[in-house]
């Protein structure tokens, strides 16, 4: 278990087509503050993708590597490919004071809470398995198997909404937008994260630091 950091990290989850991504980058670009974690990968560049921007996209026996030097804080295998998020990258981003967001799967979201467990976990759901059937058609980036595959593992990943702190279903989405904002900003208040953060100003007013 790690120390409370003067950073936050916060996870987002949430089944394929949901839009996590799209909530994400809309969180990003109203609050420049909150530093995007870049995963490892070995599934290939959809269009428009770039290495180090979206993912940095390694080959198998690269990941494995990496693995096998215990490199990732956590690490998947999710829908056929491998995803990785860098140990150091990350202890280093807090420690500078910086808040993380990890675009991350269950999976490796529970990993991840078992080591920070101040961390901020939130679950995006589609408004229905229909509105999911349809936003993964129109991405027209994946095939009818995968398509159906996906599908099929929204259902066992939407089970584990419960164990996050927070819920946003992605129906329509200003909304969903307003409220990743409002749960980056609730949280920075919270008593521990202001007791480091404000350590100084704590100690000056005499309020005890828990």
């Amino acid at each position: 278990m790690l120390e409370q950091k003067a950073g936050r990290l916060f996870l987002v989850t949430a089944p394929s087509g949901a839009g996590k991504s799209s909530l994400v980058a809309a969180l990003l670009k109203a609050d420049p503050t909150v530093h995007l974690s870049i995963s490892h990968t070995t599934r290939a560049p959809r269009p428009g993708e770039e290495n180090g921007r979206e993912y940095h996209f390694v080959t198998v026996e690269e990941f494995e590597h990496l693995k096998e030097e215990n490199a990732f804080l956590e690490w998947a295998y999710v829908h056929g490919n491998y995803y990785g998020t860098s140990k150091k990258w990350i202890a280093e981003e807090l420690e500078k004071g910086h808040d993380v967001l990890l675009e991350i799967d269950w999976q490796g979201a529970l990993q991840v809470k078992r080591l920070f467990p101040d961390v901020v976990g939130v679950f995006i759901l589609p408004p229905s398995v229909e509105a999911l059937r349809s936003r993964l058609n129109k991405r027209g980036t994946d095939s009818d198997e995968v398509i159906a595959r996906r599908l099929a593992g929204a259902g066992a990943e939407m089970v584990h909404a419960g164990e996050f702190d927070y819920v946003i279903i992605n129906d329509d989405f200003d909304r969903a937008t307003g409220d990743l904002i409002a749960i980056v900003r609730a949280s920075r208040l919270s008593f521990k994260t202001q007791a480091v953060r404000e350590r100084k100003t704590f100690i000056h007013l005499g309020i005890p630091l828990l």
